[in-house]
């Protein structure tokens, strides 16, 4: 178990992407860390973007702070529209990096990182969709299905998910950097 004992935070809210947020938060428990999803409201339930799968935020925006998180993974859909308006979770977001924390974006992600000011001069990709956004927002565009450049762990779509999932369990793991 690579990673028992870490703490890892988990946003979501309305409209996440069900195989980003499930098949990464199962991967991660499976070796060893706790999962803390964090949602709009503590207690709130939310419907992914295909309306199946459901996932309830046991934390708020102001319940955990950077020192309570060894990683903070966000997964897609249209859930990051919304997160990206809660400045409590933009500072969140630019503590751990600035602490050098695992910051982990897919798909449609990469908007929370964006809005958080912390792409400037690095490497960043997801969904096609929001290529513009990345690159106005000062990253350069890598078109790959996932890749890790320091702190930040970055997959492409649900189709990528396993390319993510291994980069994501050497990043939290301590592994070296394969970007």
């Amino acid at each position: 178990m690579k990673l028992k004992n870490k703490n890892i935070g988990m946003l979501v809210g309305p409209g996440f992407e069900d195989l980003e947020f499930w098949a990464v938060n199962i991967r991660v428990r499976e070796e060893g860390a706790r999962i803390l999803v964090m949602g709009l409201n503590k207690g709130d339930t939310y419907s992914s973007k295909s309306g199946g799968l459901k996932a309830k935020a046991k934390f708020g925006p102001e319940d955990l702070g950077s020192k309570d998180l060894d990683a903070l993974l966000i997964p897609g859909g249209w859930a990051p529209d919304q997160l990206r308006r809660v400045p409590e979770y933009l500072k969140l977001i630019r503590e751990m990096d600035q602490s050098g924390k695992i910051l982990g974006f897919i798909c449609h992600a990469g908007w929370l990182a964006a809005s958080a000011g912390i792409l400037t001069g690095r490497k960043a990709t997801g969904s096609l969709g929001i290529k513009d956004d990345m690159e106005n927002a000062g990253a350069t565009w890598v078109d790959l299905p996932a890749f890790r450049e320091g702190n930040l762990v970055w997959g492409r779509v649900v189709a990528d998910i396993p390319d993510y999932n291994r980069e994501l369990i050497l990043a939290l793991a301590g592994g070296e950097n394969h970007a």
